[in-house]
């Protein structure tokens, strides 16, 4: 068996700790140095570890991970970045003229496989005391597509384009305007198309430092796709899109196909990906510890295997559970619950903009999910019926307690995520349902000891789900809750705000772009038309069915089932189910089982 030690740097503190790590090890114990402190840091030989477990469990900060892995496995390791460090199995292999993607969890090495695959990092083959030369390395992938795309690497014979992850560090390593740095990279000479297919004619003579997250994110896809280059690298296209500019995008990175060109897309919106996507390479392993990139499956199987946690060829199960989706609407109907606050047709008028509402009813205990473009007015319709906001006929609800979590959010709280919690959900925290239905489905206990400044999007993300369920209040507003979330998570989070709305009879609405974590949390939705910063329509609550023929219809875009896991899957433009749901009207749900 291969061993891997991996150390948290951030988390372990030998000083405050006692060094419980080396004082229980049974080797150092015994004489034997497989724990010594190295500066203020606890290091951990592999070799001379006997994988008992003990240091893992007495970490009071839970920094140590001991994994044993197959032997096989260890001969196929990529990269290393260092002692008691995260280890990389394996690289996808990348064909011209198609779409690959890269699907798996948050911190299991997408983002790494994308800088080896860019150039921006060297692989290392796992040794990192004295890394490989480049002879070394195209040699041990010979046989493989690898050898001759690492070779062109080597002789910078390869150029590459690439979409970093955080796009919205963009405006601090470039400065100016839209216009000019689009300009000055149009290598390609397709800005024009480009800026028309991403809607960028709004933002063209703007700052780059005063851009939203959804705009940089296009700006970013587009600077990418103006390049000429053989490989095309995306990580994350669709974060702070919606589902418009989502499909938008994922049209334009397929256009490259045409030309035969190297496409390699990491991201979590399973529509998304399966839209864009001809092949898919599964990440499993452990968050941190170490990743293993599956073989090259088609998009169908590739998302399936990730879905059930099992991969056949590989005989490999890495998840004990497979994800499931609901086939139909939910049986509970919306009528037998109690009403929570009924409107009338409602307006408000701001400068520039424009609201207008449908008749309509929430009800306690359900979950309605909110689609519509960015700019359209969703958040100022929770603000209305909340009493934040009064109607342009001075109408003001009764107020209703509201719990928040903004679409953005800003990292201020000065504290642990513990003293944050702790303030929200009050004597809460201590109890056991607290600490069973919101700490462990979002993994927030490893945080609870961290500063709030200090963690990442994901992090953030959950942490702040968790405050905004863990106050007392007759309306939950979940804005984005799925942004930086790998797969996973987001519908681990579906599930937990529904155990939290089911268990208290509250009302929540989601506000969400990710069409395949609505379909799995929402009991009803409301769809907002209109056009995107000048007015808004906000339809009444509908089923979840004639919500999404609505939705879809206007996005021109149909989704059938798979037959499987029956998730939701993206028709293919003018392909024979496309066509055949467009004439039947059935833009979400079809009665022909598919094949």
């Amino acid at each position: 068996m291969t061993r891997i030690a991996v150390l948290d740097a951030d988390k372990c503190k030998t000083k405050k700790c006692d060094q419980l790590c080396l004082r229980f090890c049974p080797m150092v114990r015994s004489r034997v140095e497989a724990i010594r402190i190295e500066g203020v840091k606890a290091v951990i030989s592999e070799t001379l570890c006997s994988g008992c477990g003990i240091c893992v469990k007495k970490c009071p900060f839970h920094a140590i991970s001991i994994v044993n892995l197959p032997d096989e496995l260890d001969k196929d390791c990529s990269h290393r970045f260092g002692e008691n460090a995260f280890k990389l199995f394996r690289l996808p292999t990348p064909s011209p003229g198609m779409v690959l993607g890269l699907l798996g969890q948050n911190g299991i090495g997408k983002t790494t496989t994308l800088k080896v695959l860019s150039g921006e990092v060297k692989p290392n083959l796992g040794d990192f005391k004295s890394p490989p030369e480049w002879n070394e390395i195209i040699e041990f992938y010979r046989g493989s597509t690898l050898q001759d795309y690492l070779r062109r690497i080597s002789e910078k014979n390869l150029k590459i384009a690439h979409k970093p992850q955080y796009v919205d560090k963009i405006p601090k390593a470039v400065a100016g305007k839209v216009c000019d740095l689009l300009e000055k990279i149009d290598e390609r000479k397709q800005l024009d198309r480009l800026s028309d297919e991403l809607e960028l004619k709004k933002v063209w003579d703007r700052d780059l430092n005063v851009l939203s997250g959804g705009e940089l994110q296009r700006v970013a896809v587009a600077a990418t796709l103006s390049r000429e280059a053989d490989v095309y690298l995306f990580d994350e296209p669709s974060s702070y899109l919606d589902v418009k500019q989502r499909l938008q995008v994922a049209r334009a990175i397929r256009s490259l196909k045409e030309l035969q060109k190297t496409i390699i897309v990491a991201e979590h919106d399973l529509a998304i990906i399966d839209y864009l996507s001809d092949q898919i390479c599964v990440f499993y392993g452990e968050t941190g510890v170490y990743g293993v990139v599956s073989h090259v499956h088609g998009v169908r199987t590739g998302i399936n295997i990730y879905l059930q946690g099992f991969i056949p060829d590989e005989n490999i199960l890495f998840r004990k559970e497979p994800i499931k989706f609901h086939e139909r609407p939910p049986a509970v109907s919306a009528e037998t619950r109690e009403i929570l606050l009924t409107w009338t047709s409602l307006k408000k008028t701001f400068k520039g903009f424009r609201l207008t509402t449908e008749p309509g009813e929430i009800r306690k205990g359900e979950i309605v999910g909110i689609l519509g473009p960015n700019g359209i007015g969703k958040t100022t319709f929770i603000k209305l019926l909340a009493g934040l906001e009064e109607t342009d006929d001075k109408t003001i609800f009764a107020e209703l307690t509201v719990s928040y979590k903004p679409q953005y959010i800003a990292p201020d709280y000065e504290g642990s995520v513990q003293e944050l919690l702790i303030g929200v959900s009050k004597e809460n925290f201590a109890s056991s349902w607290y600490k069973s239905e919101i700490l462990m489905p979002l993994k927030i206990n490893p945080l609870l000891d961290r500063n709030v400044m200090e963690l990442s999007g994901g992090e953030l993300q959950k942490v702040a789900i968790a405050a905004c369920l863990s106050r007392k209040a007759d309306l939950l507003l979940l804005d984005e809750p799925s942004a930086y979330l790998d797969v996973e998570e987001r519908l681990n989070m579906a599930k937990t705000i529904r155990r939290v709305t089911e268990a208290h009879n509250i009302t929540a609405f989601v506000v969400e772009h990710d069409v395949v974590t609505q379909d799995f949390i929402a009991d009803r939705l409301m769809v907002f038309t209109g056009e995107s910063g000048s007015s808004g329509l906000a339809n009444a609550p509908t089923t979840l069915r004639k919500g999404m023929n609505m939705f879809l219809k206007v996005m021109e875009v149909t989704f059938r089932r798979d037959s499987v896991t029956r998730r939701p899957r993206v028709n293919k433009e003018s392909s024979r189910m496309d066509i055949f749901q467009k004439e039947i009207g059935e833009y979400y749900y079809t009665k022909t089982k598919q094949k």
